[in-house]
């Protein structure tokens, strides 16, 4: 048994036109893929079968996961073994999640544009690992909204045809290539959540807010780490501080005690969002702040990427959504001078640290945020 012979099992017994009742032949083998302990998969990693609930899946699948990168076939990055609806053949993918996007982005077009953007730029990250045979996305043969983003969120791919599948040695060689391709992949989207580049492209995901326990301001406050750290991105080891989540961190901390409640739980792209404590996330009220770092006693990089990014964060997960427009904040790791007044004249407020404590321009004062 192994992988070999699970994908032969599911192109020989699944049927789309049976249904997806428990005593479906094809659903049973899918269903029963999480207690099997012949695969011999890579070690942590574990498998789940998909062919649909109460409608059988065009094409079903079989996703592997590593649960140190995630768990979740709704969003997130994973492995999958996707076959086409004829079921002629099957592909081992790197994945992206994609039902969580429906919400914000619909099943059409929108989302696989979004999806395609967010793959080619995760190719960067394995390029240099890229084997022979391997393809970007693979060709499901369906029409429907969910294979066309399975299609759009494949990172890469590597085709086999069911008639004529490897054996199992190939077969598990692939899949723990792919598996180191997700670690990568997965380090890449981490750092690219904390870059400070002007040329981070941004997608507009929004998750909301994560309930916030009102016995605690801090609940749905959890900065990243501030320590140094290395990371591997193309064959390029870059050593980065994150001073930028130092600034974030102490800053929620300190704006707690002039009753706010900091927020930067499932906030990405956001830096920190802030509400009254004594409203809470109920009211319109809403501050979105943008952490900055200054670098060199130079503010300029820091301020226009501050106002770039606040115009468009309003935009886009605001006023595209028509959800009342933020206040706009730019959080600084010091003072930016003249500029203060720029950001001021745009309807921004500046913040920056002073010592032990934090100054800021008069809409900050007036928030009640300095101090």
């Amino acid at each position: 048994m192994g992988i070999h012979d699970l994908l032969r099992e599911v192109a020989k017994t699944y049927d789309a036109n049976a249904g997806s009742r428990r005593d479906v032949v094809g659903q049973q083998v899918l269903r029963g893929v999480a207690k099997r302990l012949d695969l011999g998969l890579p070690s942590g990693l574990f498998a789940r079968g998909y062919g649909g609930q109460t409608t059988p899946a065009a094409t079903p699948w079989i996703g592997v996961f590593d649960p140190e990168i995630n768990s979740d076939a709704g969003k997130g990055l994973y492995l999958a073994y996707i076959f086409c609806a004829d079921l002629l053949t099957v592909s081992l993918t790197l994945q992206q999640g994609i039902t969580h996007l429906e919400d914000r982005l619909g099943r059409g077009q929108a989302r696989q544009e979004h999806l395609r953007r967010q793959a080619a730029r995760l190719r960067t990250a394995i390029a240099s690992q890229r084997r022979n045979g391997w393809f970007d996305e693979p060709e499901l043969r369906h029409h429907a909204d969910r294979p066309r983003a399975y299609e759009a969120a494949s990172v890469i791919a590597r085709r086999y045809d069911t008639a004529a599948l490897p054996d199992e040695m190939v077969l598990q060689d692939d899949l723990a290539h792919a598996a180191e391709l997700l670690k990568r992949a997965h380090v890449a989207d981490r750092l690219w959540q904390f870059e400070d580049s002007p040329t981070l492209q941004v997608n507009y995901e929004f998750d909301g807010h994560t309930p916030v326990n009102e016995g605690d301001a801090l609940a749905g406050f959890s900065p990243k780490d501030s320590s140094d750290y290395i990371a591997n991105i193309a064959a390029r080891q870059q050593i980065k501080k994150r001073h930028h989540e130092a600034l974030v961190k102490s800053f929620g901390q300190h704006v707690v005690s002039c009753g706010y409640i900091p927020t930067t739980r499932l906030m990405h792209p956001k830096d920190l969002v802030l509400h009254r404590a004594d409203q809470g996330s109920s009211t319109s009220d809403e501050w979105l702040v943008e952490a900055k770092v200054v670098r060199g006693g130079n503010p300029t990089e820091a301020v226009r990427q501050a106002v770039g990014q606040l115009y468009e964060y309003s935009h886009f997960l605001y006023r595209e959504r028509k959800r009342p427009e933020p206040h706009l904040v730019g959080l600084f790791t010091e003072d930016v001078g003249v500029y203060s007044g720029y950001l001021e004249e745009r309807g921004i407020a500046s913040i920056w640290r002073d010592g032990d404590g934090w100054r800021g321009s008069p809409r900050a004062v007036g928030w009640g945020m300095t101090g």
